[in-house]
């Protein structure tokens, strides 16, 4: 956690703090957890949010499954708008970009490849018939985890429309820990499917050469291959974070121009500005916020699409 905010600290609004900032300079202090040799575990603002994001989570889909169990169609504005946005993400996300799940078997020689096509072909329609009838979609296995990065990244947005509150995916500790969630998710996922070595051996493309090159070559493409899995991943944390931080940062430079104007003429010019420009800045963040949860929950399945049909 940051220093506390001095008077040049313009990203405070931003920054993850041990207290709630209310008007009148007026701080409600979370408390702390004693641990061992005098030292303590300090709870913080984005902690208290990302709590009430995961109670909020589990309170919609707690209420949508028991509608669903129970044969009940979920009715009203506000159950009807969880489960579009759920089987928006089921339709148009998850079951057309991992598709149907299959062991590659390709093939060992230019004579065997359409033979081996017709094989990939036949393994992945029986693995579709098998798993239809239990699940719906060989896809659907992988739903709960895409669902719930889904919703809760969307919530821990939204939070920051509200006033005193803030978005903890603007902070990115918060981010990256999403991030290490899906890659370790991704590689269970992975060797769930292939099996370790099969896993890690799929990071390097089948090559066409001589074995003494296969020697040389091999070794330095998994070593890229493994730093670009590492960096896609990392790329989760950082593009979160940084449209988040970035429309909250907006907001409140527009709001220094109202402060730093107030004893000037410019006052009453930069003051209505300022607030249209805070509504139209505070109306994209409402579609941002809809937007990198959506990405969010795209690059995740993409590589447990990835991870599970590696070739």
């Amino acid at each position: 956690m940051a220093a506390p905010p001095g008077e040049s600290d313009i990203f405070h609004h931003v920054r993850d703090w041990p207290y709630f900032h209310l008007p009148g300079e007026i701080h409600i202090w979370l408390p702390k957890i004693p641990l061992w040799d005098h030292r303590s575990f300090q709870i913080t603002k984005y902690m208290v949010l990302q709590l009430v994001a995961g109670m909020l989570v589990l309170f919609i889909f707690r209420g949508l499954a028991r509608r669903t169990a129970e044969g009940r169609p979920p009715e009203g504005p506000w159950w009807n708008f969880w489960e579009t946005l759920a089987l928006y993400i089921r339709d148009n996300v998850v079951r057309p970009t991992i598709g149907v799940p299959h062991h590659d078997h390709g093939g060992h020689g230019n004579g065997e490849h359409e033979h081996d096509a017709h094989a990939v072909h036949e393994h992945r329609e029986t693995a579709h018939a098998e798993t239809s009838a239990a699940s719906g979609h060989p896809a659907d296995r992988y739903l709960p985890y895409v669902w719930t990065c889904f919703f809760y990244v969307l919530i821990c947005n939204l939070l920051g429309a509200f006033p005193w509150l803030g978005s903890p995916t603007a902070e990115i500790n918060v981010t990256g820990a999403l991030a290490v969630v899906t890659v370790l998710t991704v590689m269970f996922y992975g060797m769930q499917r292939s099996g370790v070595a099969g896993f890690w051996a799929s990071m390097v493309p089948k090559m066409e050469l001589a074995p003494f090159m296969k020697v040389i070559m091999w070794p330095l493409i998994f070593i890229i291959e493994i730093i670009g899995f590492v960096i896609k991943h990392g790329v989760l944390a950082i593009r979160l974070f940084a449209n988040m931080m970035g429309g909250h940062t907006v907001i409140a430079v527009l709001l220094l121009f109202i402060a730093q104007t107030s004893t000037s003429w410019l006052y009453y010019i930069v003051l209505p500005s300022s607030i249209f420009g805070q509504i139209f800045v505070g109306t994209l963040e409402l579609l941002v916020a809809f937007i990198q949860a959506y990405i969010f929950a795209f690059l995740a399945t993409l590589f447990i699409g990835m991870a599970v049909n590696p070739h």
